[in-house]
């Protein structure tokens, strides 16, 4: 027994520093603890489950070959343990290495003998492992004596099962960590290396993947796990198969075939590791071009499974966990229960199947806290209607290492999903277009000459844009169904700090006038300690605030003679902030202003200067004040304990930076328990962010930039410094930014700077590559479980759907991100939450545009919108798409909205703005249809001033003149010119600038007025130039 378990503790010592020098110390504590726990049990289940055996003989083989030379010696130290713990003395038969070791076998079994006459039954009951095959010859010998002696033999397979089928606090431990070790091969190498093979379309045989993933199982390292390798092993080697030949059963093994990954093929991927000995294990199945039966059948697979998973809770019996998969599968697919496997999985520990534990039909043994099962489902053998032999015969399986909890089961190998998105890939799509263009022309007929790429091209981008459109006009009525929910709730009720009143503390220079400095003379002067200025008025010092000051200055005339004059803030004036003071002193008389005259100059630009640097200060200070004030509390935080090596990054400059005109130093950036500490040499220089206030964390390498940088936009907003911000930013510059041209030689041996660039390239690969490792390892911390509510994961912007704009004065490149609209390089930072907007507007979209500005409208409609000007229109259809895939309604529009008056007319009224159709009023389409029908009645518009006689008099002139000659013509001109005309030229003028001023365009350019009269006047025709006789030129008629 003690042989059994010291497997699973071998590293774990009670003492921590000796285990690097010796690893197979055994761990007292849990020794006395489980030899306990074994005669309990022994005691407790003697007759059904221990077969009433009165020895338990288990034989096993050493760990390894030093250990055997070593065991006599480890296991004196557990004698006195065992005497304490149940008063039983360990007894040590040790063999030499000539000795075959019979006798000191039959000296056991006379010891069993004696134990057996002294009170047992009168042939001894010994207990052993029959399925056990023994390894070795001492082991065989063993076998063999054990069967030839005299003793009632009794399988106690049952009994050690059950005991070891509830883990402790450190087995639980041990299978998580193995647990973890399992899914993230199968999620960081699995994964990636079928997509790269499929993706690049390379041979590559099953036994060679297996071969691959076993040497990542056992160097952790590889995939980024920080487990001892020492600590680590496979369960069983790693198992891959595809192209129709498919074995569900655990001692499968993976052939020499290559990887079949053809349309409609299923891969199916086992793998198992140990961590100390105890095992873990995970399945996954992809599916590649999935046809209706095959996604069907996963779909319904998964389903079993996660009901299997729910029904594993303490009290439920064991036979409740396959019946709740069977059941799914009868309701869902009937067809398919024949073929489901004949087990939901196995308990799973220190072997990889313990006996006794199987999840099946019939076993009614109660589930417990602390048990642990490889639940593992599959479909064996189905048939697909497909052509392909390959792929017609296909198994589905899915297995996944669980634990049994006090209420709800916890899937250890959660990481590597499962969900049908994940495992289902599609890589014929553009196969699968060009078949359905092929087949729609073939049924043209003639139209067969055309060519199949230019059918496809205009196929796909007809179709593209369609699907595009309506998206958006699903969106746009989901969007307004949203709108309309919120602002009925009034949630368009937000907070509004703009205009809010700057507030000073009580401006008491002194409290008593026994504190005013005692009167040298008659002149200004500046009292630094009380912030004080004292003015000489009447004969007596009186003394102002400085904060009452609102400016000074000073001149000189002529005569050599300087002047002062200083203005105070007084309540009315205009551009004079709100003061709290002001408001409650309301009925008192203030003065404006004040001059002085001095014949010493010199002395008042030195009050000058004093006045206005004492001014900086205070108001700097009250300003800092005033933002601290505003702080939410943060919580403090945590240092990592010292046993603990906290996730480090070195060298880093922040943004924004510490205040201060000293020398600008670089710091360090920390991980500790609750959030991140950046420090610098500086005592004073630190900045502590809490993984609470983190809103977004996202790291962006350094590619076309100059720098590496990790960047947190925050919940709320922290003094960095001096500096109130929401955004925190730590970052190395790869290169220098700034060369000097020629300043120095080159290298002899290096003459073009090849060697230089290299050294570049090397060091910004290292930067990327250390800042790669950070963002890992916090990514890692932040996936326990103390930290999944606050939802964190590092983001990394996607540059290939980034585009160039300005956000604010100067032109950046902004890139999207999965949640955001970032711009991290130039400042002030653009950090937009995809969550938060409302809608896109897309502005000075038109034929003929460079470029055009993208509006950004917030659902708090008190939040000012943000406009990126100036991006290239060559963006457009890139920006359009990637809005429609993030489901962002966008709307466009040839010109510039004033948006303040649109929210706010919003805000004021929203139940006008719902019944009006929401953002609809913005849907360009809309607009120029009901444009175009107007331009068409237009057309046929006909004055108020012409009846109907004349205009069907007009007709049959029209009519007629096509007979007449040229003489009649002459004679009808004056009345042909009368009805052709219609409104005069100044009439048309009027009607424009009317129409501006109540639109209030008064200020459009001659062009824009010109082109709205071609417009009024019809798409077809220009207005006509009067000739110099004041009439307009005469339409020429059909002959």
């Amino acid at each position: 027994m003690a042989e059994q378990r010291s497997k699973s503790v071998k590293p774990t010592n009670a003492k921590p520093s000796g285990a690097a020098a010796n690893p197979y110390l055994i761990n007292l504590d849990n020794f006395s603890k489980r030899l306990k726990m074994l005669y309990s049990h022994w005691n407790k289940h003697h007759t059904n489950l221990w077969g009433a055996s009165t020895a338990v003989a288990i034989a096993t083989p050493p760990l390894s070959d030093d250990l055997s030379q070593r065991k006599a010696s480890l296991l004196d130290a557990v004698k006195k343990s065992a005497r304490e713990a149940v008063g039983v003395e360990v007894v040590l038969h040790v063999k030499a290495k000539s000795d075959s070791g019979s006798e000191l076998m039959d000296s056991i079994f006379n010891a069993v003998y004696t134990q057996s006459k002294s009170g047992g039954p009168d042939v001894p009951v010994v207990g052993h492992i029959s399925r056990e095959t023994p390894e070795g010859k001492l082991l065989e010998m063993w076998d063999e004596k054990l069967k030839n002696e005299k003793f009632e033999l009794s399988d106690v397979s049952n009994g050690f099962s059950d005991l070891f089928a509830i883990k402790d606090e450190t087995e639980v431990d041990c299978v998580k960590k193995a647990a973890f070790l399992t899914s993230s091969v199968m999620r960081q190498f699995v994964v990636p290396k079928l997509e790269k093979v499929i993706d690049e379309e390379k041979k590559v045989s099953h036994s060679s993947l297996m071969n691959d993933t076993e040497k990542a199982i056992l160097e952790p390292a590889r995939i980024k796990v920080n487990l001892r390798a020492d600590n680590v092993d496979i369960c069983y080697p790693p198992i891959f198969q595809s192209g129709g030949d498919f074995d569900l059963k655990p001692n499968a093994s993976s052939n020499e075939k290559d990887l079949y990954y053809d349309s409609t093929s299923v891969i199916l991927c086992a793998i198992g590791s140990r961590y100390r000995s105890y095992c873990s294990n995970i399945a996954r199945t992809f599916l590649i071009d999935a046809n209706p039966t095959q996604s069907k059948a996963y779909e319904v697979l998964l389903k079993g499974q996660e009901a299997a998973i729910g029904a594993l809770k303490s009290g439920n019996r064991m036979s409740a966990v396959y019946q709740a998969a069977l059941l799914v599968v009868e309701k869902d697919a009937p067809e398919l229960a024949a073929n489901l496997t004949k087990t939901a999985g196995t308990g799973i520990g220190l072997e990889f199947r313990e006996s006794g534990l199987s999840l099946n039909a019939k076993n009614d043994r109660v589930l417990k806290p602390g048990m642990v099962f490889n639940v593992s489902l599959g479909f064996q053998n189905l048939q697909s209607e497909t052509n392909n032999p390959k792929t017609r015969k296909f198994s589905l399986l899915l297995a996944d290492t669980v634990l049994v909890g006090e209420k709800v089961p916890n899937v250890l190998t959660s990481k590597s999903s499962k969900a049908v998105k994940d495992v289902a890939y599609s890589f014929n799509e553009d196969e699968e277009e060009e078949e359905n263009v092929k087949v729609k022309s073939d049924g043209k007929g003639v139209e067969n000459t055309f060519s199949k790429a230019t059918l496809r091209s205009d196929n796909h981008e007809m179709s593209k844009e369609e699907l595009r459109r309506q998206h958006q006009a699903e969106l746009a009525r989901q969007k307004n169904e949203e709108t309309a929910r919120r602002l009925a709730g009034g949630g368009h009720v937000a907070a509004d700090n703009r205009g809010a009143a700057r507030t000073i503390g009580d401006l008491i220079a002194y409290k008593n006038v026994n504190d005013l400095p005692p009167p040298r003379e008659l002149m200004i002067q500046v009292d630094q300690k009380n912030e004080a200025i004292l003015l000489p008025i009447h004969g007596s010092m009186i003394p102002f605030h400085v904060a009452t000051v609102k400016s000074v200055s000073s001149q000189q005339d002529s005569n050599r003679t300087s002047y002062i004059r200083i203005i105070f803030n007084v309540p009315g004036t205009p551009f004079t902030p709100h003061d709290a003071n002001s408001l409650k002193f309301q009925g008192s008389i203030y003065l404006k202003e004040v001059s002085f005259r001095s014949k010493d100059s010199r002395h008042i630009i030195e009050v000058v200067q004093q006045i206005k640097t004492l001014r900086r200060q205070v108001t700097s200070r009250e300003s800092e004040r005033a933002e601290r004030a505003t702080l939410v509390t943060q919580e403090k935080l945590q240092l990592a304990a010292a046993k603990f090596k906290p996730i480090k990054l070195l060298d880093l400059w922040i943004r924004p930076p510490f205040g201060g005109r000293g020398r600008k130093l670089t710091g360090s950036l920390e991980a500790h328990t609750n959030g991140f500490r950046y420090s610098t040499s500086r005592p004073d220089e630190r900045v502590d962010v809490m993984y609470g206030n983190i809103k977004h964390a996202f790291f962006q390498p350094a590619e076309r930039e100059m720098v590496t940088l990790v960047h947190f936009h925050l919940h709320n907003h922290i003094m960095v410094g001096n500096k109130k911000t929401k955004d925190v930013q730590f970052y190395i510059e790869v290169m220098d930014v700034v060369q000097t041209l020629g300043g120095g030689k080159r290298s002899a041996y290096d003459p073009d700077e090849i060697e230089e660039e290299q050294r570049e390239r090397d060091r910004k690969n290292k930067i990327n590559m250390d800042f790669q490792n950070f963002v890992n390892r916090v990514n890692d911390l932040w996936g326990q479980n103390q930290f999944k509510a606050l939802d964190l994961e590092f983001d990394q912007p996607l540059r290939e759907l980034g585009f160039h704009g300005v956000p604010h004065k100067a032109s950046a490149f902004i890139v999207p991100t999965s949640s955001c609209l970032v711009e991290l390089i130039e400042t002030p930072f653009v950090v937009i939450t995809l969550s938060e907007i409302e809608i896109v507007n897309l502005e000075r979209v038109g034929l003929g545009q460079k470029n055009f500005d993208m509006t950004i409208v917030f659902k708090d409609f008190k939040r000012d919108v943000l406009r990126i000007d100036s991006i290239p229109s060559t963006s457009l259809d890139g920006i359009k798409e990637w809005l429609n895939t993030t489901d962002l309604k966008y709307y466009e529009s040839r010109l510039n909205l004033n948006w303040r008056p649109i929210l706010k007319t919003i805000t004021d009224d929203p139940e006008k703005f719902i019944e009006d159709g929401g953002w609809e009023f913005l849907n360009m389409e809309v607009s120029d249809s009901e444009s175009d029908k107007s331009e068409e009645s237009d057309q046929g518009y006909v004055p108020s001033d012409v009846n109907s006689e004349s205009a069907s008099d007009e007709e049959n002139d029209d009519s007629e003149s096509l007979v007449e000659s040229e003489d009649d013509e002459d004679d009808d001109s004056d009345e042909d010119s009368e009805e052709d005309e219609g409104k005069t030229w100044e009439e048309l003028e009027r009607e424009a600038s009317y129409a501006d001023r109540e639109k209030g365009n008064d200020s459009d350019s001659e062009e824009e007025r010109k082109r709205r009269k071609i417009k009024a006047f019809g798409k077809t025709r220009a207005p006509e130039k009067r000739n110099p006789s004041g009439s307009l030129h005469k339409r020429a008629k059909f002959r």
